[in-house]
């Protein structure tokens, strides 16, 4: 197994599976549609394999539950931060209303009021001032690497608690030049980001106000640090997470042994779609060619691929989603979304520029512009309050106007009426599933993913099928997220997933 997400291993029917790029469209439609159609069957086959019978389910005391709990969320933790490379911590923002933020200021007002009053005394009392800064201090040292030490060894002597105490019972503390040196450091070793909220400090003139600003920006400089060390150590987390995420689940497992029910039925049903006779028909030359002519059974490797394109197609609403697979649920709701407007988007240029005079698609700033316009109308396919049909509607007003400019400039014909609204018709006709160019468009979709997985992920990618080249760009950015996911999935529970194919792909 390859310690590498980006590079899962390839065998030989997937090596044979890659070249078929060059095949002709009837080709790619005839595997597309059939993938198409097996994928989107969501409920399982009435002709179920034989399964695994799970453990009978056992009483937990609440503190196992407390434990496996703990295990889950630490393991949804590392997993976040390996697989999402935007994963930032973010300082905490407590709501406006709520019981636990009306605590917290009322406890630092009074915090602050104490400290005022000590300083107002006459001579002034530093006791909690003294505290804060040995606060500020340790928070500044837990900033610097191990090479920085001329800065160590100067906050360590301007910020010398004894020294400081000393100063303060004799009566010649400068507070104001302690926050100086402070401020100082401060901008010295923040972030870029925050150079200006430092810079801001030192117009504070008053003591308690500047002292309560200090620890505010402090707040956001350890989240900056943090963030700062999750992005050094996350290429050095790779093997390490996988190692911890199977672990985790070995003791989940252990403790749950039925943990593994959906994923069973989920590698069952990818299965049985491959070994339907249709989808067989379809598939390139070479697939299962291990196995014999008259009972051809696919490789472990195919199902899993086949298993997660299935997860594109997932009804989230009624369907429980594979327990390996769970913690990315959201990322595939997402890419499934991505894909959903990818086909729109393809379905409605592809209709447009078919209609179109033949040289309009070759002028790439009207054919980026058309695509740019319909992207941004179907921005909100995910709210509730989205209603495709409408959205289609005004695509297709605006496409119309759009295209008949484009003919103006270029001395064309312009559109007649008849096929303005022949045009603007097909374009509504993509708002419904069964519309033959958007299940065309969501086939040669589907063949592109399967090929880019099959391949290894190794460049150049597959050729994109016909009528898919304007949306190429935006086709290969989901690809890449999607294998990514799957070969790091790949690479914490192939174990399991053997396991689980090695007693569904046996010959009855």
């Amino acid at each position: 197994m390859s310690e590498n997400p980006d590079k899962p291993t390839i065998n030989e029917a997937g090596k044979s599976k890659s070249n078929d790029s060059e095949q002709g469209l009837e080709d790619v439609e005839g595997s597309g549609e059939a993938l198409q159609k097996n994928i989107k069957s969501g409920s399982p086959s009435t002709q179920r394999m034989q399964r695994p019978h799970s453990s009978p389910p056992r009483f937990v005391t609440v503190e196992e539950l407390l434990e496996t709990a703990k295990g889950v969320a630490n393991m949804a933790l590392a997993h976040e931060i390996v697989v999402n490379g935007d994963f930032r911590i973010k300082p905490v923002e407590l709501p406006e209303d709520s019981l636990e933020k009306r605590v917290k200021d009322i406890v630092h007002k009074a915090f602050w009021d104490c400290l005022s009053v000590q300083l107002s005394e006459d001579p002034p009392t530093y006791d909690h001032a003294i505290k804060l800064v040995g606060e500020i201090k340790e928070t500044l040292l837990s900033f610097l690497l191990p090479g920085h030490s001329r800065l160590r060894n100067q906050i360590m002597e301007v910020l010398d608690l004894d020294l400081i105490k000393q100063e303060a019972e004799n009566g010649a503390l400068d507070i104001s030049k302690l926050a100086e040196f402070i401020i100082g450091m401060m901008g010295t070793v923040c972030a870029p980001a925050r150079d200006e909220e430092v810079k801001k400090l030192k117009d504070i003139k008053e003591i308690v106000p500047l002292f309560r600003a200090i620890f505010s920006v402090l707040d956001l400089m350890k989240v900056d640090m943090a963030n700062f060390a999750v992005t050094s150590i996350r290429p050095h987390l790779m093997q390490q997470s996988v190692d911890y995420e199977r672990k985790k689940f070995q003791q989940l497992l252990e403790k749950q042994p039925n943990s593994l029910d959906f994923v069973t039925q989920w590698l069952e049903e990818a299965t049985e779609d491959l070994l339907n006779q249709k989808y067989k028909n379809a598939l390139p030359a070479g697939e299962g060619a291990a196995s014999s002519e008259a009972d051809p059974m696919p490789n472990p490797v195919a199902v899993q691929n086949y298993a997660y394109l299935k997860l594109l197609k997932w009804d989230h609403l009624q369907r429980p989603f594979p327990e390996t697979v769970l913690m990315d649920q959201a990322r595939f709701q997402e890419l499934q979304l991505q894909l959903e407007q990818l086909t729109i988007l393809g379905a409605v240029l592809l209709v447009t520029f078919s209609m179109a005079a033949p040289g309009i698609s070759s002028q790439a700033d009207f054919a980026e512009k058309l695509k740019t316009i319909v992207k941004i109308l179907l921005t909100d396919t995910h709210l509730p309050s989205f209603h495709l049909k409408d959205a289609l509607t005004t695509i297709g007003e605006k496409v119309c106007l759009e295209v008949s400019g484009c003919f103006a400039l270029c001395g064309l014909t312009p559109f007649t009426v008849e096929k303005e609204t022949a045009l603007k018709g097909q374009i509504q006709a993509v708002a419904s599933p069964d519309d033959p160019i958007r299940r065309i468009i969501d086939s040669r979709i589907l063949v592109f993913l399967e090929r880019y997985l099959a391949s290894g992920h190794q460049k150049p990618l597959p050729t994109v099928p016909g009528g898919l080249s304007p949306v190429q760009k935006e086709l290969e950015e989901v690809a890449v997220k999607f294998v990514r996911l799957v070969n790091y999935n790949k690479m914490v529970f192939s174990p399991y997933y053997d396991a689980i194919l090695s007693k569904i792909l046996v010959r009855p």
